[in-house]
């Protein structure tokens, strides 16, 4: 089914745990949104979600569902993005910051991505 025996060994399942992580610590208590709840909750179950998708989509026994779960996971990557965005606009992270970790959502968008095609 997959290239490794546990999702935890999966690259980009490491990945997105770190990416959640980031965004756990750039958008806490002591951050500039720490008052606008609905915004963090948002950009953090965005964040989550990716690493969850991954580990849901491995133990669903098969490549299709695999992949389907991959494919949501992407698209949380893509939620994650847009949030960078707005918290540029809301002056919540520095354009700086925010292109960072975009960037970081973006590549592992598309090692996500990569890693569906050998699904197939």
């Amino acid at each position: 089914m997959s290239f490794a025996e546990r999702f935890e060994n999966l690259e980009i399942w490491q990945q997105a745990q770190e990416l959640a992580v980031q965004i756990y610590s750039e958008f806490g208590a002591s951050s500039p949104s720490a008052r606008d709840l609905r915004f963090n909750s948002q950009i953090q179950a965005a964040a989550v979600s990716i690493s969850n998708n991954i580990a849901e989509g491995f133990d669903s026994g098969s490549n299709p569902e695999f992949a389907r779960f991959l494919r949501i996971a992407k698209r949380s990557c893509a939620e994650v993005r847009s949030m960078f965005y707005l918290a540029v606009r809301l002056n919540y992270l520095s354009s700086a910051r925010s292109g960072e970790l975009r960037n970081d959502a973006e590549v592992l968008s598309k090692r996500i991505a990569a890693f569906t095609r050998t699904l197939k």
